[in-house]
């Protein structure tokens, strides 16, 4: 009797917990958000701005943002400012995941067309006075303006163990980064809240909505878009199906209810890709393109023009090349941005001296004295060298075309440097030969 009244309870629970799942799914479908579409281009509450004739770059103008010798730096990303220029940030310490590191910003003057100074704007200490929580390391930041104007920066952040861990942090600014606003934790999920990451731009929606790709790496590793609200408050969240070896999605929009994903590949060397028609309701299975990938981090863009273009390493291994490619038209052919040309022709992988030359010539015609050349070079022999030779990296690239029309492309250089390749599309040509 005993044993029936305890498998009786036991089954109540059971039909409890199944009504309970079934309601609370049509509590979703019913009460989820109101259907909103893409905004195609981007909502920007900014004039168009016109660079002076001596401001433009001729063709290409590449620089370095990061300006502090000796440091790890990864995960660059950029926005436009109100009156023109740019503000980058990325991820900077003595290595990457260590507990030092902080999110640092540098300003690309409009009318100087030059980097200034970095500067740091979120450290350990201010995550976790803000958060009210103990953060172990800082990662990936993603900087892009929200539908109202504002600023938004997303940070991922780790507590406990390692990046599988992760939970993203976000600040909001309203005077174009000048001061940001207490960190707060976004949150993805009413259980753990943990294991979310970002690496690529929002897409703007209507509403004031903004639809933010994310990946995981618990357990399994899968794409994800996160619909948030102009409040910062996740309202929704579709998963990639077919995505679990997938990282990183990148979303470009080309109408109001039609995008294309496009995913770093964990194992296959490929680009992973999926497709929507409803305004990200659902996503096609993700399925290999063409373009090579070697587990490696892409970027992409919508230009003015409604040609969607990708920067990768165009290899299925190693990260020593960086290119552009231009989908949707067979005739176009791989735009080479690095390796530059006194690395060409060089054996690879190169001798530590060969190595220490190549970055030093580089460095040293950006104006990079030897103290700082020697301490540059030492960083990027620590992280990429073994006991004879070195691996070069051009890797994690962000992409942005501002209102005057050129194309931004900002990239981790050597993990010792953030640089920023500024093209002039009316007078567009390959930086390869001379970067």
């Amino acid at each position: 009797m005993t044993f029936r009244m305890r498998d009786a309870s036991r089954n109540f629970l059971l039909a409890a917990l199944v009504l309970i799942a079934f309601a609370a799914a049509a509590f979703k479908v019913f009460n989820g958000p109101p259907q909103a579409t893409f905004v195609v281009p981007a909502v920007q509450a900014l004039p168009k701005v016109q660079l002076p004739g001596s401001a433009r770059p001729s063709g290409f103008q590449a620089q370095f943002v990061s300006s502090v010798p000796g440091k790890a730096v990864h995960a660059p990303s950029v926005v436009e400012l109100r009156d023109g220029s740019l503000r980058a940030v990325w991820f900077s310490g003595s290595r990457e995941g260590a507990g030092d590191v902080t999110v640092q910003t540098a300003v690309f003057g409009k009318t100087s067309q030059q980097w200034g100074p970095e500067a740091s704007l979120f450290d350990r200490v201010r995550l976790q006075r803000g958060l009210q929580r103990y953060v172990k390391k800082i990662g990936n930041p993603v900087i892009a303006r929200a539908p109202d104007g504002s600023l938004q920066l997303w940070m991922v952040n780790v507590s406990l163990g390692g990046w599988a861990g992760s939970a993203i942090t976000w600040s909001r600014s309203v005077d174009d980064g000048a001061t940001w606003s207490s960190p707060r934790r976004l949150v993805t999920s009413p259980f753990l809240n943990i294991s979310t990451l970002v690496k690529a731009a929002p897409v703007a929606m209507t509403q004031g909505d903004i639809s933010l790709p994310v990946y995981h790496e618990f357990i399994t590793k899968f794409a994800e878009v996160l619909r948030i609200d102009a409040n910062g408050r996740v309202v929704d969240k579709v998963r990639i199906p077919g995505s679990r070896t997938s990282l990183q999605p990148v979303v470009l929009a080309t109408s109001a209810q039609t995008a294309q994903a496009f995913m770093r590949a964990t194992r296959g060397g490929r680009v992973m890709s999926s497709t929507t028609q409803d305004a990200g309701q659902t996503w096609s299975i993700a399925s290999p393109i063409a373009a090579p990938n070697p587990n490696s981090a892409l970027a992409g863009v919508v230009l003015q023009d409604g040609s969607r273009w990708l920067a990768l390493n165009p290899t299925s291994a190693g990260r020593e090349k960086l290119a552009l490619i231009k989908l949707d038209d067979p005739a176009s052919k791989e735009i080479a941005v690095e390796p530059a040309s006194q690395n060409k022709g060089l054996t690879s992988p190169l001798t530590l001296a060969d190595y220490a030359a190549v970055l030093g010539a580089e460095l040293k015609s950006k104006g990079a004295t030897e103290p700082q050349i020697a301490a540059y070079v030492s960083s990027a022999q620590r992280q990429l060298c073994g006991d004879a030779n070195c691996a070069q990296e051009f890797s994690y690239p962000f992409l942005l075309q501002s209102r005057d029309g050129n194309l931004h492309l900002v990239y981790t250089w050597h993990r010792t440097r953030i640089k920023h390749i500024q093209f002039d599309l009316s007078n567009f040509q390959s930086p390869g030969p001379g970067s």
